[in-house]
């Protein structure tokens, strides 16, 4: 009986890897690779592939759904995170049962073979695979309209087993071409969208996502059933299992999965980048207008331009899950004071102008900090947060003996502490609990990303 090469190289896979459990592993091998032993190492080792919500890099910082969460799980167990990339799902596979990484922190679909080798965690939204195609006359739409098509696939991937077996039910009508190891899945749909081949086979909720870019593709035919999802570890590492399903359940984890979900599957900044064209010696195509209305402020227009990219990635389409539109992530109502309608609220210019002019008043409101270094600080962390939990902040740290005029090590201290009952409740503040941990982070991030604008 004759067995396809794709087939062929996992069946020898999974052969190879049960083999293994049966021969005398060398000392390397026979070490327990668990939690204790990667914090003991201080490195948290994860494996994934670069993708659109993956792991990518835009303007020299490194994004992506698994990255961040990765990152968050390294923070929580108190190490450093190490990533490691392959080619392919069966490498991340091979990497993970030699041992050469802790954690395959990438979408990696269920099949039989995996569930027999590793764990999964962290599971995600599952989903069915879906023929990718171009809109036009010529959309299929059934089954058995496939005859005579060519669909690209890459070899050793489930996409591929899927149609092989899809071929096997129509009795062989259509063509499966092997896409080059070297392009990844998600390039195959680019290349469907650019006219470059004819189709390929993806994951629905990946499809989703470049369909909302490129608008002629076409990805309502599904050929699968619904796929369960999530990240593999080794089964062995029982210890590191349970440290992550104890923390994927937290209110903290559960928000943050909430809201890198919105960043990266809803409306990936993989997609702003392939959008925005940046002059080349230019950190956005808007330098002219932060040169324009940054001495309004007496600010370096760099950092208006870094404000700018921490908020939408110079993406001036970008809208956040609150409502918060345009370059400068305005809200409505703050649009709204400072004379920009909604109608023009996605104006570059415009979006700017009225972003500058809510700086200005910002300014005005922490004039009591005096020292102007100091004071840009207090504006980075209100336009994040708005202005009162910042006052709320200052009124903590002045009663309990801090600065309420410095920020770091005094004043966010207590904008982070407000997310504890004992200070969100105390007399002096008015405005509520508050989650602190970005608006502290956004200070910091947004003059690092200044300082490397400005060569400081």
């Amino acid at each position: 009986m004759k067995v396809h090469k794709s087939i062929w190289v996992l069946l020898c896979f999974v052969q190879v890897l049960f083999s293994c459990k049966d021969k005398a592993p060398d000392a390397e091998k026979q070490s327990l690779t668990d939690l204790p032993q990667i914090t003991e190492k201080d490195t948290l080792v994860v494996g994934t592939l670069y993708g659109s919500t993956s792991y990518f890099l835009y303007r020299e910082e490194y994004m992506g759904y698994d990255y961040e969460l990765a990152q968050a799980f390294a923070e929580h167990i108190g190490t450093e995170l190490k990533v490691v990339t392959a080619v392919s799902a069966i490498e991340l596979a091979h990497m993970l049962q030699e041992k050469k990484i802790d954690m395959v922190a990438f979408n990696m679909y269920e099949t039989p073979e995996f569930n027999s080798l590793f764990e999964f965690v962290m599971p995600q939204e599952a989903s069915h695979q879906v023929l990718v195609q171009r809109l036009s006359i010529n959309t299929i739409s059934e089954i058995s309209e496939l005859r005579d098509k060519k669909i690209h696939v890459k070899p050793n991937t489930v996409y591929r087993q899927r149609m092989d077996n899809l071929l096997k039910e129509t009795g062989g009508t259509f063509e499966i071409a092997e896409a080059p190891d070297s392009i990844s899945s998600e390039e195959l749909i680019e290349m469907v969208a650019e006219g470059k081949i004819e189709m390929t086979v993806a994951h629905q909720k990946t499809a989703r996502l470049y369909k909302a870019f490129h608008k002629n593709l076409d990805i309502r035919m599904p050929v699968s059933f619904e796929q369960r999802n999530g990240w593999m570890i080794r089964k062995e590492s029982t210890l590191l299992k349970q440290k992550i399903d104890e923390w994927s359940k937290t209110e903290d984890t559960e928000m943050l999965t909430n809201k890198l979900y919105q960043k990266y599957w809803v409306k990936s900044p993989y997609f702003a980048q392939k959008r925005i064209k940046i002059p080349r010696g230019a950190i956005s195509p808007y330098d002219h207008l932060f040169k324009k209305y940054a001495p309004e402020i007496n600010w370096d227009w760099k950092l208006l331009a870094a404000v700018a990219f921490h908020e939408s990635r110079f993406d001036s389409t970008q809208v956040s899950w609150a409502g918060a539109s345009g370059i400068m992530q305005l809200m409505p109502r703050t649009a709204a004071n400072f004379g920009l309608s909604r109608q023009h609220i996605m104006n570059p210019e415009k979006n700017i102008e009225a972003g500058v002019q809510y700086i200005k008043s910002l300014n005005l409101s922490f004039r009591k900090v005096e020292d102007k270094e100091e004071r840009l600080k207090f504006i980075l962390g209100a336009y994040n947060s708005g202005p009162a939990h910042i006052f709320d902040a200052m009124a903590l740290a002045a009663k309990h003996g801090k600065n309420p005029h410095l920020w770091f090590n005094n004043v966010e201290y207590y904008v982070l502490k407000k997310s504890e009952p004992e200070y969100y409740n105390d007399p002096v503040v008015k405005y509520g609990r508050f989650r602190g941990k970005e608006t502290v982070a956004y200070v910091k991030n947004t003059l690092e990303t200044y300082y490397k604008y400005s060569g400081k």
